[in-house]
């Protein structure tokens, strides 16, 4: 997002800022690494070759939630054994000899580890290829008097999100079954009262579920 000078519509001799959305193709794997503690683009956008049918290339967005501390200094003889935690997030071309950030046995050695994150970053395209995004999420947790006697989770939750990003065209949630709404009048069985009713004779791959029974209804 970019702040672009506008004249302003009614009063030209007057200027305003407008915000613009700017895009980016990043291309190789030094351009797709973001290092932890400095800003991530506000969408981080996944392409495809193919289109919806709005003609927007189909895609995943990357959608990160850390409170990740401060890394390791590169300058420390460990850090090799966790270069990993760099980055909030690194994109790089998959490879079978790329298969994990780390190895169990950096532990016993991590002067020499033998997964060193940081040598996947050796600047390949990344434009039409396979990938791997690597996310790191996590947060720093200071103790404190009310995490006795159990930490809460409420504000304390990290992780990340990869969401559709025009890969439908239209949200997906209008082709899921909805709540089921009858009266007493109506048989759950009826397929204008419970659509799910009909699944069987809809779909050959829906299970033959038995009949519905919810106990009758109350008059008070």
């Amino acid at each position: 997002m970019t702040y672009v000078p506008t004249a302003v519509p009614w009063s030209p001799e007057h200027q305003m800022q407008r915000l613009q959305v700017t895009r980016k193709l990043l291309e190789t794997e030094e351009q797709a690494a973001f290092p932890l503690g400095g800003a991530l683009p506000h969408y981080v956008y996944l392409a495809s070759n193919h289109s919806n049918k709005w003609g927007h290339p189909r895609g995943y967005r990357i959608q990160l939630l850390s409170f990740a501390g401060e890394p390791l200094p590169q300058n420390s003889s460990l850090e090799r054994a966790f270069s990993w935690g760099r980055y909030h997030l690194a994109v790089t071309q998959r490879k079978e000899a790329e298969r994990s950030s780390t190895s169990i046995y950096n532990l016993n050695d991590p002067w020499t580890p033998t997964v060193d994150f940081a040598d996947f970053i050796n600047n390949e395209t990344i434009a039409g290829e396979d990938l791997v995004a690597w996310v790191t999420a996590g947060f720093l947790h200071i103790p404190h008097a009310e995490d006795v006697p159990s930490t809460v989770t409420v504000g304390n939750g990290v992780g990340f999100f990869l969401r559709p990003y025009n890969f439908f065209d239209q949200d997906p949630s209008f082709e899921s079954a909805d709540s089921v709404y009858f009266r007493e009048d109506q048989g759950a069985g009826a397929c204008e009262a419970n659509p799910l009713a009909c699944l069987p004779q809809a779909a050959a791959c829906a299970p033959d579920l038995p009949a519905f029974s919810h106990g009758g209804f109350s008059h008070n």
